[in-house]
């Protein structure tokens, strides 16, 4: 069986790959790149592969039976370019399509939910088999600010005291390449995230603890926290995305209890506290 993974030399796309040859044959699987030269690393058979290009995209799917369909980083372009991916997969005669959606997709208040929810909706009408993997929050996410936070004394964020399950990149991957693999995941939707739920306010804490020095978490109004992101150099309209995400984080929709995660791939997942560590070190 052809496994194909989309967006495989990106941060969630590698890591999937090295979980996957861990579990099938690097003969198995194809990574779908925009430049297949930077993939040589990975090991396995690169193609030609741009969303945004869709009278390309069947010839690149010719022989594989099985898509990790990553979604795109363009928001706003990513329902044409999703489904541009599985028109081309019916013409190709692919025969399942597993998709990184978002935690609870379908009543989520995050601006990159509706996206994500139309993804889902065609995936659902093509005929396909489908997949669902609804992600949670990356730990990474707020990890990446916390050398700007020691260097101005806090950490800054909209989510107020709204708990946040996230997981990191590893976690999410292994779980796909666990339903990559086996069987009894088809037409199912999982919401996944971590076992371990925080607060900014823990999150800051936990730094501190850390490095000994005092870091508040410093709650601000949305609009406040998108002008301190675009003053750091941020593109506004991503500003607005990171903002409102911490706004969705504050009424609970980076939350889940079910550990359907932990289920998927046999152990806990990443602490956040592991994770601060790694990225202090």
């Amino acid at each position: 069986m052809k496994i194909a993974i989309t967006g495989a030399t990106g941060q969630l796309g590698e890591i999937t790959v090295a979980k996957l040859k861990e579990r099938t044959s690097a003969e198995n699987l194809v990574a779908l790149v925009r430049k297949p030269e930077k993939a040589k690393d990975l090991g396995i058979e690169a193609r030609v592969f741009d969303y945004s290009q869709p009278e390309t995209l069947t010839d690149s799917l010719k022989g594989i039976d099985t898509i990790f369909l990553i979604s795109g980083n363009e928001i706003g372009q990513r329902e044409i370019q999703h489904k541009n991916v599985i028109k081309a997969a019916e013409n190709a005669g692919v025969k399942w399509i597993v998709y990184t959606s978002l935690l609870h997709a379908d009543t989520s208040t995050l601006i990159l939910a509706a996206e994500h929810l139309a993804t889902e909706e065609a995936l659902k009408a093509s005929g396909i088999y489908y997949t669902i993997l609804r992600n949670g929050w990356y730990t990474e996410n707020y990890a990446g600010s916390i050398s700007g936070a020691i260097k101005a004394g806090a950490f800054i964020g909209s989510a107020g005291d709204g708990k946040i399950a996230s997981a990191t990149r590893e976690d999410f991957a292994e779980a796909a390449a666990v339903v990559l693999t086996t069987n009894g995941h088809q037409a199912k939707t999982y919401e996944l995230a971590g076992d371990e739920a925080y607060t900014l306010t823990d999150f800051a804490s936990e730094i501190s603890k850390q490095t000994g020095k005092e870091i508040p978490f410093n709650n601000l109004p949305e609009s406040e926290f998108t002008e301190v992101l675009t003053s750091l150099g941020l593109p506004e309209d991503f500003a607005k995305v990171l903002a409102n995400s911490d706004i969705g984080a504050s009424k609970g929709d980076l939350y889940d209890d079910s550990k359907t995660l932990s289920g998927l791939i046999g152990r806990s997942t990443t602490p956040f506290s592991a994770v601060i560590k790694d990225f202090l070190a």
